[in-house]
């Protein structure tokens, strides 16, 4: 947009030009299929996150380099084999780079792009190994908005000595928010407020609120009582760990809290 602005006052655009580019900037259309919202990191700080399941391989693919040519960066989650294949050819054939988060989100990059630096640490903790695909997304957009982020997984409280050495460590590195991502380990969230001083985000995994329910549901009389879990994450003063079903929403709260953080940080 500033780049439109410019070319406007250099004389380089009449204001037709310089209106209708400005309309790009903010939508483009992929052949009635798709329409990028390539003007969201302007007015979200998040850049645009290409949910591939539901969709085809070659749509996938598409919006991948269209969004990596005109962003810097595309962001792609829940990746199937078959997609990720159609996206690493268009990426090669195109001359961008594939950056994988796991496997099953990615980023495509613009050779020479970085994000501009955003100052803050982001530290992610899984509570198992089922909780990997959502936390790298995490990590996924805490770089692609120019955070570092760190990711301890599998120190769940079901074994409390495998989580002291590595949240020590993530302490030590000093985040501005620790996200939590655990599915059917409602306590974790709790146990990691208490024992820090950053923010805390849960972000609950859909399989683990699943779980929660029907343990609820069997546990004589129809009880409609909370996990003890999510009471003990929601009811945390010190840290106001918030509940999140998906990724995105979660980053918003991060983005939100990192705009505070020291600039230039090392």
């Amino acid at each position: 947009m500033k780049n439109v602005l410019h070319r406007l006052l250099a004389g380089e655009l009449n204001l037709e030009e310089a209106e209708a580019e400005l309309r790009r900037v903010q939508l483009q259309d992929l052949g009635g299929r798709a329409r990028l919202d390539i003007g969201r990191t302007a007015r979200r700080g998040l850049p645009e996150v290409v949910l591939a399941a539901g969709k085809s391989a070659a749509d996938v693919a598409q919006l991948a380099v269209t969004l990596a040519a005109d962003q810097g960066q595309a962001c792609l989650s829940r990746l199937s084999p078959e997609q990720l294949e159609a996206v690493e050819a268009a990426v090669a054939a195109a001359g961008l780079r594939t950056l994988m988060y796991g496997a099953a989100a990615a980023r495509v990059l613009r050779p020479g792009f970085e994000p501009a630096p955003g100052g803050g640490r982001v530290a992610v903790i899984t509570a198992g190994t089922s909780d990997l695909p959502t936390a790298e997304e995490v990590r996924m957009l805490a770089e692609a908005c120019g955070h570092q982020a760190r990711l301890e997984a599998d120190i769940g409280v079901a074994g409390l000595h495998r989580l002291l050495g590595p949240l020590a460590e993530l302490v030590a590195w000093d985040p501005d928010v620790v996200v939590v991502a655990a599915g059917m380990d409602g306590v974790l969230p709790g146990v990691v407020a208490g024992l820090v001083e950053q923010p805390v985000v849960l972000l609950d995994r859909a399989h683990g609120r699943e779980h929660r329910q029907r343990r609820r549901r069997g546990c004589g009389g129809g009880s409609h009582r909370r996990p003890r879990g999510r009471r003990q994450a929601k009811t945390t003063s010190a840290s106001e760990a918030t509940i999140s079903s998906s990724s995105a929403p979660a980053l918003t709260r991060i983005t939100q809290r990192l705009k505070s953080a020291p600039p230039g940080r090392p």
